[in-house]
């Protein structure tokens, strides 16, 4: 099947196809992209308008159709314009998943303008940064963001607050979004550049302030067009194989996606929101992720994709209410945004009826997707996470920069119509990380003989043990195996003689007790003794998150003490 597969990728990309591959400078750099990608998002969006009377935003009881939503969109974008926001001017987003969010996204970027997405889980002080960071000319926000913003309004008096879902009494200079669609439908004419910013979405670095992603149009553009590659190179794959795809679409079937994911970043926003709107899907949002009310919503209306941090996919199908509620809809189940660990693969494969397991990998920094594998490939290879995009080039370097021998680990760079512009303001840090339009990922990789990419760990939170190096994720992995785990994250602690120590906090399952001595043994067998845990904690409660669903290991480390560990 490795085989077809190759011919496939080499026929999708040849001359005169969809997907055909050609190579630019863009920003003084070579790189591929797609010879025949949409100009822009706003083409994109324009181009929905086809499925105007299909539904496109779920919200609870609220459903839009697209027409709908496209007046909405329009009517935003004329207001917009109205009072000043012109093409390369930037408008700020702060709120939950509500619908509001991507409508507002999609008028902002039709009209040439920028957004910039604010995380929904900042307090005012990280609000204040990114908000002095951008220059906003609009700020949009929903009740709790604009209770945290009016603590800072003195400090931004220029700026136009609209308020979404308020309740009580408005207060002074905030325009309730009802004005904003009670304006003309008249969507501005505009001309955008390719490699004009579409948005700004700021990375949640452990140290420091975060910094301010410019996504391009280019770079959305191809991210979608890397999903429907992906997607086609899958399907066709087995079909000349001879197999049929677990998780296959039926003729004309809509896809219906359950967003669990916040909007300000790239999982959520790039990969699942704007991918279902391209090809006419619809999009069930949630006002918080419950994994019950997931299964729900799933089995209520009919989700065929669910794509969100593997811990939620996890959460999901450990979650009682799963062996009751008709799952059978789901044609593809995974995630992306960490890695999803073997035994999640396994599972999926062997639970779900119909969803095949799937597994994204990407970056803020490449506007979504880097690669991705699903169904039978991934099965057959659950520690990697596929060859990169047509539109990537990829090789692991060591700390010179110097591309390291197939299957050896090195960081992961990358180069392509994807990568980022830069940091906004931040020209240092943009130099840092795009070297010649080669971004260093961070990430530690190898890569096989069939160019497929095998993640090992983040660089910065590899262990670094008495001159070995302990690569987290695959201790993690380990962990998850045993059946009386249901979280867990592995880190470094500061140790005298070693320099570092490998530890290890677990979240067991309810009603389920973790033998720590046993989960030792069981290790042994599967790793070297350096790589086993020497400090382990139970803990009894769930291990803190960010925004996008993520394990915060600094805020588990701190909270810790060696004394009570096992």
């Amino acid at each position: 099947m490795y085989e077809e597969l190759k011919s496939t990728w080499s026929d999708l990309i040849a001359p005169g196809q969809l997907f055909e591959v050609e190579t630019l400078q863009v920003r003084g750099s070579p790189m591929r992209v797609y010879k025949h990608a949409p100009a822009s998002l706003r083409d994109i969006w324009l181009g929905t308008a086809a499925y105007s009377d299909r539904e496109y935003l779920i919200y609870q009881d609220e459903r839009h159709t697209y027409a709908q939503s496209h007046a909405y969109a329009a009517s935003i974008a004329h207001w917009l314009s109205e009072h000043g926001v012109q093409p390369g001017d930037r408008v700020a987003i702060a709120m939950r998943n509500y619908p509001e969010w991507m409508l507002a996204y999609w008028a902002v970027v039709s009209m040439g303008a920028v957004v910039v997405g604010m995380n929904a889980w900042w307090v005012t002080q990280e609000m204040h940064f990114a908000l002095r960071d951008s220059t906003p000319k609009v700020l949009i926000c929903d009740q709790e963001r604009l209770a945290r913003f009016m603590e800072i309004r003195a400090d931004f008096p220029e700026l136009v607050v609209v308020g979404v879902r308020l309740a009580g009494e408005t207060p002074a200079n905030v325009v309730q979004w009802s004005e904003l669609l009670a304006s003309e439908p008249a969507m501005p004419a505009v001309t955008i550049d390719p490699d004009d910013d579409a948005c700004i979405f700021y990375t949640s670095g452990t140290t420091g302030t975060p910094k301010g992603a410019q996504l391009t149009h280019r770079g959305c553009v191809s991210n979608l067009m890397n999903i429907g590659f992906g997607q086609a190179l899958q399907r066709d794959a087995l079909t000349r194989a001879g197999l049929k795809p677990k998780g296959s679409m039926a003729p004309g079937e809509i896809n219906v996606a359950l967003v669990a994911t916040p909007l300000f970043h790239v999982t959520g926003n790039n990969c699942v929101a704007q991918g279902i709107a391209a090809t006419g899907g619809k999009l069930i949002h949630m006002y918080k992720w419950d994994a019950g009310e997931a299964l729900r919503i799933v089995e209520t209306e009919k989700v065929t994709t669910f794509s969100a941090v593997p811990m939620m996919s996890r959460e999901m199908m450990l979650h009682p209410d799963f062996a009751t509620r008709d799952t059978s809809s789901l044609k593809s189940m995974g995630g992306g945004g960490a890695a999803v660990q073997p035994d999640l693969t396994q599972k999926m494969q062997a639970t779900m009826e119909n969803a095949a397991p799937s597994a994204g990998y990407g970056m803020t920094e490449t506007c979504g997707i880097i690669s991705a594998l699903s169904g039978i490939y991934l099965v057959d290879r659950p520690t990697s996470v596929g060859r990169a995009m047509p539109t990537f080039e990829a090789k692991c370097v060591d700390s010179e920069g110097n591309a390291v021998p197939t299957g050896t680990p090195g960081e992961l760079w990358v180069r392509g119509a994807c990568v980022i512009k830069g940091y906004l303001n931040r020209p240092e840090a943009t130099a840092e990380t795009i070297t010649d339009g080669w971004l260093h990922t961070g990430d530690i990789a190898y890569m096989d003989a069939d160019d497929f990419i095998h993640l090992v760990d983040r660089a910065k939170e590899m262990v670094l043990r008495g001159g070995e190096n302990v690569y987290c994720a695959e201790v993690e992995s380990a962990i998850f195996a045993d059946d009386a785990v249901a979280e867990c994250v592995v880190f470094g602690v500061e140790d005298e003689r070693l320099g570092e120590e490998v530890a290890a906090a677990i979240y067991p399952k309810p009603g389920a007790t973790v033998d720590v001595d046993a989960l030792r043994k069981s290790l042994r067998d599967k790793m070297a003794s350096y790589k086993i845990p020497r400090y382990i904690w139970v803990v009894g409660a769930p291990l803190p998150r960010n925004a996008n669903g993520k394990f915060v290991k600094r805020e588990v480390r701190d909270a810790l003490a060696l004394a009570d560990a096992l």
